[in-house]
């Protein structure tokens, strides 16, 4: 199973991870490291950017396009392993552990942001699609656009739910200074991934409210991060 062994409970369990941790090691005979489950991730995705764009004759700027999508998507699955992974290693009372991981609020965010961008495409000019693959799509592409749309709206919506259950926290909770140093740590790589979204402003340029949405989003994770590492109290 992706992740490491914590020394306190064992190795995690459904429930105890991501939603996209435990979908990979749930998968019968698959035994993946963090690092082999990205790069296949990474592999998958541009194969399919890739071929589809040389077999349907995509242009350059498509191709480019949908690299860096999956590129943020990557990043996403880094920090999403990394927040994780140490989170389950952090001296936190359990009630946090089961917020963040438990309640499934990051699939949640994710579903309502990918309804929220397709909503938006489907009912724009009568080629939805134009602006990522320019003109009306093959059902492959559209299908694998789609693939990596979900992927994006998932870590975007679980940047967004880690940072408002790291602000709880810090309201409710007092932590060692130890655990206080690894909690900024974590609120730093969350909005390290927030900000590598950025990288997909010039992919929707010409869709304003697609560019406020991401710089929103952008802007949102790092105000509540933030606060959420300055207002994080320690015993001593």
């Amino acid at each position: 199973m992706i992740g490491t062994r914590n020394a306190v409970d064992g190795d995690p369990t459904f429930g105890d991870t991501w939603v996209y941790e435990s979908l990979v090691g749930g998968i019968p005979g698959l035994d993946l490291s963090a690092r082999a489950a990205i790069a296949f991730q990474v592999l998958l995705f541009e194969t399919l950017v890739v071929g589809l764009g040389v077999v349907y004759g995509l242009s350059l700027s498509a191709i480019v396009a949908g690299t860096v999508a999956v590129a943020v998507a990557a990043g996403g699955s880094v920090a999403m392993l990394y927040i994780g992974t140490t989170t389950r290693g952090l001296a936190l009372p359990d009630a946090h552990r089961r917020l963040l991981f438990g309640s499934g609020v990051e699939t949640l965010f994710g579903v309502l942001g990918f309804a929220a961008v397709l909503t938006y495409l489907l009912s724009g000019p009568p080629a939805p699609f134009d602006p990522f693959v320019g003109g009306r799509s093959p059902a492959p592409v559209v299908f694998v656009a789609l693939l990596i749309l979900w992927d994006l709206c998932y870590r975007i919506g679980t940047s967004w739910w880690t940072a408002m259950v790291s602000l709880w926290r810090s309201l409710r909770y007092r932590v060692a200074p130890d655990t206080a140093r690894r909690c900024r740590r974590l609120d730093a790589a969350n909005v390290g991934f927030s900000l590598l979204e950025l990288a997909l402003v010039p992919l929707v340029v010409g869709q304003p409210l697609l560019v406020w949405a991401v710089v929103g989003h952008v802007a949102a994770v790092t105000a509540v991060s933030t606060a959420a590492a300055l207002l994080l109290r320690t015993d001593s």
